[in-house]
């Protein structure tokens, strides 16, 4: 399984402690950094979700919570057709974003993040070659709404 856009590894680690075969990918240093000390039983690296280094269907699935959020939504397609060529037949996509009405950016702590119509993301989801499974839409403590999908390479 790829953790997509890691961050500090938190979710590597959980899966890597229920057995899950995980390797985290982040584009920030600092976050690598910390999560292979943290972590040192899992695989962590720097990469680009552009550019994946794994081999086609390599995998059974991809974590993205909350990885693509600061992409500009033109190079979010091409994220998730690199997701799909990693996926094996079968294998699984979780994405977590920051869900609204519209596509728009809003000031999020340091860079611009991205809101997602729920419709909008799966669409585009489904344009890179999956099955949209399930979405789920909530209001955070904070007020911001968030969403998450499920969705299947067939």
């Amino acid at each position: 399984m790829l953790d997509a856009g890691c961050g500090p590894g938190h979710w590597s680690g959980h899966l890597h402690d229920l057995g899950v075969a995980v390797e985290g990918v982040d584009a920030t240093p600092r976050f690598v950094e910390h999560a292979r000390r943290t972590w040192p039983g899992v695989d962590f690296r720097l990469g680009d979700l552009r550019r994946l280094d794994l081999a086609d269907g390599s995998l059974g699935g991809v974590l993205s919570w909350f990885s693509v959020i600061h992409t500009d939504p033109e190079e979010v397609p091409g994220i998730l057709a690199a997701f799909a060529r990693a996926l094996r037949p079968g294998g699984r996509l979780l994405v977590g974003f920051f869900s609204g009405d519209r596509l728009q950016p809003f000031d999020h702590r340091v860079v611009t993040a991205w809101a997602w119509p729920i419709d909008g993301l799966s669409a585009a989801v489904e344009a890179a070659g999956f099955t949209v499974e399930s979405t789920r839409d909530r209001v955070a403590p904070n007020g911001r709404r968030n969403a998450s999908l499920v969705a299947q390479r067939p």
